[in-house]
């Protein structure tokens, strides 16, 4: 049920994207273009789906949530294009196609990743049909969170503990702000533009903290076990370039339980509200045994 909606939603939310992205075609537009292919390369659109059923969790009503809901997907890709540069992960691939520097250039990928960054934050100041007051409340926590300590904050802990044997706060540390905090972010925003209260922008974010940990050993999960053609790049690069990760630190089996406990504790958040929780109750369990 929940892959379906996923799906529903993705193609909808697709079609809003190309409305976005579609401005500029000429002989000095290649960062138009690779911003395009990054984009809308496909995905699990996870964050703009989480940020609307918070918003529709806490009362929210009509499409008012998908400017804030596309700039947040502009910025987890803006994260991907950049991750995926020689000078970080140095990866050829994401999704199954040629990585962003490699579809172009390194210097057209670092200038896309730099416009989608900027376009968020335009974007998300043309919510239309919601309180100024919630919009830079929304804006604020955007920033925050994909900020120095936040998301970016998190990348710095992953670079800095390359080819190094570190504890396991320090691994979670870093997947609670370089995996959690765009989700943390799409919770809470979702929960402020409905006007939710302090109550239920705790309980989004203790949600979304938690599912980023479950999602992130996971992905520590495939990177050991899964099958290099549904996740689009190679298994095993974790080993191979000697990372410490929660499934190194803490052996395979440990970490496939981990997933169940931080995906209940996300689930256990959701008593809060009144609304129906269902939906998001429903990708937590999804996210556990997904393949890719």
């Amino acid at each position: 049920m929940i892959k379906e909606e996923l799906k529903a939603f993705s193609e909808i939310f697709e079609n809003y994207l190309k409305e976005v992205m579609s401005a500029q075609n000429n002989q000095y537009s290649a960062h138009y273009d690779a911003m395009k292919y990054s984009i809308l390369l496909g995905g699990k659109r996870l964050r703009p789906f989480i940020l609307r059923a918070f918003y529709l969790v806490c009362g929210g009503e009509g499409e008012d949530f998908l400017n804030f809901a596309a700039s947040l997907e502009m910025i987890h890709t803006y994260s991907l294009i950049h991750d995926d540069l020689p000078s970080m992960d140095n990866d050829d691939f994401r999704r199954g196609k040629p990585s962003c520097h490699k579809a172009f250039d390194e210097a057209t990928a670092l200038l896309a990743g730099d416009a989608l960054l900027t376009m968020a934050f335009e974007i998300a100041a043309k919510t239309k049909n919601i309180s100024s007051d919630l919009i830079v409340d929304g804006i604020s926590e955007l920033a925050k969170l994909s900020g120095a300590d936040g998301m970016i904050g998190g990348q710095i802990v992953d670079l800095a503990i390359e080819s190094k044997k570190v504890p396991i706060e320090t691994v979670l540390d870093m997947y609670k702000k370089k995996t959690g905090a765009l989700l943390v972010a799409a919770a809470k925003i979702g929960t402020i533009l409905a006007g939710g209260n302090y109550d239920m922008k705790l309980a989004a974010e203790e949600y979304a903290l938690n599912l980023g940990i479950a999602f992130q050993i996971q992905d520590d999960i495939l990177d050991v076990i899964g099958d290099s053609k549904l996740l689009g790049k190679p298994v095993g690069s974790d080993a191979k370039n000697q990372k410490s990760t929660y499934v190194s630190l803490k052996g395979l089996e440990q970490a496939k339980l981990d997933v169940i406990e931080y995906t209940n504790k996300a689930k256990n958040a959701l008593k809060v509200f009144d609304g129906d929780t269902s939906q998001l109750i429903e990708l937590a369990n999804y996210l556990i045994d997904r393949k890719y």
